[in-house]
């Protein structure tokens, strides 16, 4: 447990380092975060803000919530499932963003290889969650049948952390290619450390739950 707790702590590291870095990128060398912006530009940074926020970070703190979380039941179960709602109500967020900024700019919606996986990933989310809060919450199944579906509703859960990771550095790769972004240059060097470190802290939330 004690390992699985450092490793957990490493996980939060490049969760807040990926913050920060995203902060950076969107308030300094972009145009801002404003939902409602006249400007297209600030519409649109709140949809990775909010993405990654949402089904990233927070997606993966309630996946170690029962490693990080005083281990006094339901108090975990509790963390895990309300971080994971948080997730979803931003995740709205940050979609509506996307499709207000497509409206703006008349771009066609849900057309790349990023939004295929991101609009998947959100919706395989919803359900994953809906059929966790009737298994395992209220009024949730007997003991048996949660034993036998418990080894399935994690692997869905780090399956899921990894397609949302997956979303977002396709979607920092399409967006480096909107933007011209020339080798060498800091924001050049800003995107890949971003998304070098959003790629660290799966890696390490995703240990932290396999050790045990």
């Amino acid at each position: 447990m004690s390992t699985a707790i450092g490793v957990s702590g490493l996980a939060h590291l490049f969760g807040i380092v990926s913050i920060i870095l995203l902060l950076v990128w969107l308030l300094h060398y972009r145009e801002g975060i404003d939902y409602d912006s006249d400007d297209g530009l600030r519409v649109f940074n709140v949809h990775p803000l909010m993405m990654f926020l949402g089904f990233i970070f927070l997606v993966g703190e309630g996946v170690m919530a029962f490693q990080t979380v005083p281990n006094q039941r339901p108090i975990p179960k509790f963390v895990h499932m309300t971080l994971h709602l948080i997730a979803i109500v931003l995740g709205i967020v940050g979609l509506c963003a996307v499709f207000k900024f497509h409206s703006m700019r008349n771009i066609a919606d849900v057309y790349s290889l990023h939004s295929w996986i991101g609009i998947g990933t959100f919706c395989l989310f919803g359900l994953q969650w809906i059929f966790g809060f009737v298994t395992f919450l209220v009024p949730g199944a007997q003991g048996p049948t949660r034993a036998r579906v418990l080894p399935w509703h994690r692997a869905g859960g780090r399956v899921l952390l990894f397609m949302a990771i997956c979303a977002a550095e396709t979607g920092l790769m399409e967006k480096s290619g909107f933007l011209n972004l020339k080798p060498y240059q800091r924001e050049t060097n800003l995107v890949n450390f971003l998304g070098l470190t959003i790629l660290l802290f799966g890696v390490f939330v995703n240990m932290s739950v396999g050790i045990r």
